[in-house]
């Protein structure tokens, strides 16, 4: 007998499904209204918020908005149709992508209409059933969804640990020579639950002893960190040893859409190959255009990510002097690691949203370990010291409610399902 496919469903909601029914609406898929900022509205209420990725405050920059306009009143949503390959490439794509490969101290790039279709689709091209891929076991679901598609042999290697991925590139050089294949090492310029960035220069002194090609997710080091703001590569030195170096537009420019970028005859391989391109319609113009707007601003002064990491810093060692355990972060990203059951982690943004005002990401089992209560934060340049003086101030008094047993006595009169 053949069983009717959806009837897993009904019984299976998934890991995060099954919390549906007490979480949607609040806890997951929360309905932000108002300007994007700091300062917002959820449920009727005025809320400080350290929710959204948008690091240099662009979202609402006076000339990102009128760029965006401008660009929607002469193009509209639909320009251009078609696949860049058939019928949708434009001057601005180019002058997009060339801009970016300057920015990334490149030679060629290429766009990508979303992040997390163009990895997997990157992987998926640079490598066939004979090469190996080595890639670290905390990487983004972009990541592992590429690895998925590949034929061939793949090895994780244990977070951010050099003799982990020494081990593994052994391995995989043993593999590789048996197939006649290459090694696709990737990691990211920047883990972005627990901040901390990818240790590429500590990657690319591998290349000494190892033959492979290294790719690179840097999501949240773009616009962020190095010099002028290239990314965790050139934050530790190693930009040229990147061989593709891939972001996002979804993070500090504040819009839609990525890139890849690396040597030209890579970039010219992806262009034929890349299959999420090759298949769907041409970024449009809003936000190519947009882009280009974002990036100009991005170069022309460092004052933005300046008041971006006068505002990290002052976050980061307002909590670490308060005994705040917030990990080993050393990005914008700020994690702030609490004990405490579900319930209690429940209860407590509870709290926090409705009597501090503060809205903020909670990250709880199976993503960490049990009993491990993590609040992510993102601060921006759009945020003030005040924010932060506030922020700081609410997490003393949460602290307070979780160590003397608050949250756990209110855990216990509401029903809670755990299982």
């Amino acid at each position: 007998m053949v069983k009717d496919l959806f009837e897993r469903i009904q019984d299976n909601k998934g890991p995060l499904g099954k919390w549906a029914s007490q979480a949607e609406g609040y806890y997951v898929f929360p309905k932000l209204e108002g300007e994007l900022g700091p300062r917002m509205q959820f449920h009727g209420k005025n809320i400080l918020n350290w929710s959204l990725n948008d690091y240099l405050g662009l979202a609402n920059h006076p000339e990102v908005r009128k760029a965006d306009t401008d660009a929607a009143a002469q193009f509209g949503a639909a320009y251009p149709m078609g696949a860049r390959m058939m019928s949708g490439h434009t001057t601005y794509h180019e002058q997009l992508e060339n801009e970016l490969a300057s920015f990334v101290m490149k030679e060629s790039a290429y766009l990508l209409n979303f992040g997390y279709q163009g990895m997997v689709s990157i992987i998926d091209a640079l490598v066939t059933k004979n090469d190996i891929i080595v890639y670290d076991v905390d990487s983004h679901a972009c990541i592992i969804d590429g690895v998925r598609l590949h034929m061939g042999k793949r090895f994780t290697y244990k977070h951010n640990d050099l003799e982990s991925m020494e081990k593994n590139l052994q391995r995989a050089t043993k593999m590789a020579e048996e197939t006649g294949g290459g090694i696709l090492f990737i990691t990211e310029g920047v883990f972005g639950m627990r901040g901390q960035q990818g240790k590429l220069k500590e990657i690319v002194a591998l290349k000494q002893k190892y033959n492979f090609r290294l790719l690179v997710d840097d999501a949240h080091g773009f616009g962020t960190l190095g010099k002028t703001g290239a990314g965790a590569g050139e934050e530790q030195g190693v930009q040229a040893d990147i061989d593709v170096y891939f972001s996002t537009f979804a993070k500090s420019m504040a819009n839609i859409g990525a890139f890849v970028a690396a040597d030209k005859t890579v970039i010219d391989y992806l262009k034929y190959n890349l299959r999420s391109q090759m298949f769907a319609k041409a970024l449009p113009m809003i936000q190519t255009i947009g882009s280009l707007k974002r990036l100009e601003l991005l170069r022309q002064s460092s004052a933005i990510k300046d008041k971006l990491w006068e505002n990290v810093n002052a976050l980061q060692s307002g909590l670490k002097e308060r005994g705040f355990n917030i990990g080993d972060t050393n990005t914008c990203i700020t994690p702030v690691y609490l004990e405490g059951s579900i319930p209690e982690a429940m209860v407590m943004v509870n709290d926090l949203r409705e009597n501090y005002g503060i809205f903020l990401s909670i990250v709880v089992y199976p993503v960490i370990p049990k009993g491990i209560i993590l609040l992510r934060m993102i601060p921006t340049a759009s945020h003030t010291l005040e924010d932060i003086k506030e922020t700081l101030a609410a997490f003393e008094a949460i602290r307070e409610k979780l160590v003397n047993g608050t949250y756990k006595e209110i855990a216990e009169r509401t029903t809670v399902d755990v299982s």
